[in-house]
């Protein structure tokens, strides 16, 4: 099973993380530019050998939304498409709602043409795009999410896979051990190969109220998807990273 990290906050603090890390890995990095991106990745892959590959994950100004989504400014949403334009880099599309949640109501009108922008720019990018995903047992609110964009199905919009975050701590005792297992088994009939599982979390997101995840919990995320034959566990963030986690994580290389 391999195992790659998110890092939503690229530092001197939190990059050093990777010196812990000594197996093949990946890194989904946020950055708001894609000179930044650049110059990270340039960096990392020349100090770190086993990192595989950095992936860019843009992020908007908060104002904007932060993350891309049909309520994000339309103006942001072409400002990334453009500097794409002439790019075949991966990049991590992180589908969520904006964090500024009155931008769904002061750009619910030019959401209709932002969704007709991101359908065309997930077929029409020369790069891979892998998406990251709300986990959610409700029916309607996934037929809601298939619909307005935050949930993309590989076989209709070409993206390399579909990463649900299956995020225990955040969802605390709820999200019991049979839950998990039926949510992956339903991935793998519906995605087939094409999915991976987000679990975490090490440490605070932007939100700053994430609750991170116990040692306990995090061996027994790791486990249901070891079992149940998941490909590729993306655990957020590096950041978080300590010998604790680290000892359980190696268990599942």
């Amino acid at each position: 099973m391999k195992i790659s990290f998110f890092e939503e906050f690229p530092n001197k603090s939190t990059l050093p993380k990777l010196d812990l890390v000594k197996f093949p890995t990946k890194l989904y990095l946020a950055e708001y530019s894609i000179e930044g991106y650049k110059q990270y990745k340039k960096e990392l892959q020349n100090k770190y050998k086993n990192l595989k590959e950095v992936i860019w994950w843009p992020v908007l100004n908060v104002h904007e939304g932060y993350w891309m989504s049909p309520w994000s400014k339309r103006r942001a949403l072409l400002r990334i498409f453009h500097c794409l334009l002439n790019e075949n880099i991966s990049i991590l599309w992180d589908a969520e709602f904006p964090k500024n949640r009155k931008l769904i109501c002061s750009q619910f009108f030019k959401h209709f043409k932002n969704k007709k922008l991101i359908k065309t720019f997930f077929q029409k990018y020369k790069g891979e795009i892998y998406t990251a995903e709300y986990f959610l047992l409700n029916k309607l609110m996934k037929k809601i999410l298939n619909y307005s964009c935050l949930s993309f199905d590989p076989s209709k919009y070409k993206n390399v896979n579909v990463t649900k975050m299956l995020y225990s701590s955040v969802m605390h005792n709820w999200l019991t051990e049979d839950i998990m297992r039926n949510e992956i088994k339903l991935y793998k009939k519906i995605y087939k190969h094409k999915f991976a599982i987000g679990l975490g979390v090490l440490d605070k997101g932007i939100n700053g109220n994430e609750k991170q995840i116990s040692v306990e919990r995090l061996e027994r995320d790791l486990k249901i998807c070891k079992e149940l034959g998941v490909k590729e566990v993306i655990i957020y963030r590096l950041g978080g990273l300590n010998k604790e986690y680290l000892n359980v994580i190696n268990k599942f290389i």
